[in-house]
């Protein structure tokens, strides 16, 4: 799943006869020399290939200021530099066509970015500002948006509706925060389709509230979260993937059955203080309860009834870090487990 966050970057290669447009997941990619020599509207400090006329690379030149960018340009690439301010004007010309910001690991702070730049694209696709020094989320307006990066930075705020009519919103990674509970609750309800919420690196006490039905992936790893609201899933019905390891649940801040839901495909709770394995469906394939206080092996979690159809279908099971050994499991784990490839416990168990 890590492989969903990387950055993937547009390039356009001339290839023989013909030029096609792929993308590529390393970040530092370079395709100045293999298109050409840049064209006469760039920037100085930047490049802007003929051979790929609609991209700006400016990234890791120790940039200061934020250039100037032409007509034309749909792609921009500024990230690895030391830029504190977006002054007015600087994106003028491309308000109505920019579709790529990325502006990774700058110097960015709110009170430096002038209104009327990052917030008046209009048809900004995807916006990367990780490692920066934001304490709120900068919004485009463009109703196009997909991506929305801002990891590593001192959010302590996402105010609700800055995400309204954003229908084309698919993914947000906000990793790496100072965010509460009561600061993103109610955040994400304008992203009908989003699919896919990083909170992970926060200071959440509970799992985000008013999120769209839309999300398959949830991840909350590394906050304070002790409990998870009964009926919580039942509000996600299309969620596949839930991660709330490295957190505070205990065994009273689960509710029976929260995690009995059949679209969950994989589900960690690891390294956190549960004392029982909780109930879950039998179509989970992946649950992850290493580095817990678990000390009865209860197969009633896994399966209710066993049977020729009735079995679980887990195939990847982690107990190790707990107070349990192999010898806890049942006999009649051979049939509810059917499907299990891998059971670990700790070692020399």
């Amino acid at each position: 799943m890590e492989a969903m966050s990387s950055l993937r970057v547009p390039l356009l290669l001339a290839v023989l006869l013909s030029v096609a447009l792929c993308q590529y997941d390393d970040y530092d990619y370079r395709p100045v020399n293999m298109l050409g020599p840049s064209g006469p509207n760039c920037h100085v400090e930047c490049d802007c290939p003929i051979g790929f006329p609609t991209a700006m690379y400016c990234d890791s030149r120790k940039l200061k200021s934020f250039p100037v960018v032409p007509t034309g340009i749909k792609y921009l690439y500024l990230q690895n530099n030391q830029i504190d301010e977006i002054k007015a004007g600087v994106l003028d010309n491309v308000t109505a066509e920019l579709r790529w910001l990325i502006m990774d690991n700058n110097l960015l702070t709110n009170s430096k970015v002038a209104k009327g730049t990052i917030d008046k694209l209009s048809a900004l696709e995807k916006l990367y500002l990780s490692d920066n020094q934001l304490t709120e989320p900068i919004i485009p307006s463009s109703k196009a948006l997909e991506e929305l990066k801002i990891m590593n930075n001192k959010l302590t705020k996402f105010p609700s509706g800055q995400l309204n009519n954003k229908e084309n919103l698919t993914s947000v990674n906000l990793q790496h925060n100072e965010l509460t509970s009561e600061a993103v609750s109610g955040a994400f309800k304008g992203a009908k389709r989003l699919l896919s919420l990083d909170v992970s690196h926060n200071k959440l006490k509970k799992l985000p509230t008013g999120i769209p039905n839309s999300l398959e992936i949830l991840y909350a790893d590394y906050n304070d979260i002790d409990s998870v609201a009964g009926g919580y899933l039942n509000k996600l019905p299309a969620l596949k993937y839930l991660r709330i390891s490295h957190n505070k649940l205990v065994d009273s801040g689960i509710p029976a059955g929260v995690f009995n839901v059949s679209t969950l495909v994989e589900l960690d709770l690891s390294f956190n203080k549960l004392q029982s394995i909780p109930e879950i469906n039998e179509q989970l394939q992946q649950l992850y309860l290493q580095a817990n206080e678990i000390s009865k092996f209860d197969l009633m979690s896994f399966c209710k009834y066993v049977g020729p159809i009735n079995y679980s279908h887990l195939k990847h099971l982690r107990l190790d870090g707990n107070n349990l050994t192999q010898a806890s499991m049942p006999i009649e784990s051979v049939n509810c487990l059917r499907e299990a490839s891998e059971i670990l416990f700790n070692e020399n168990s």
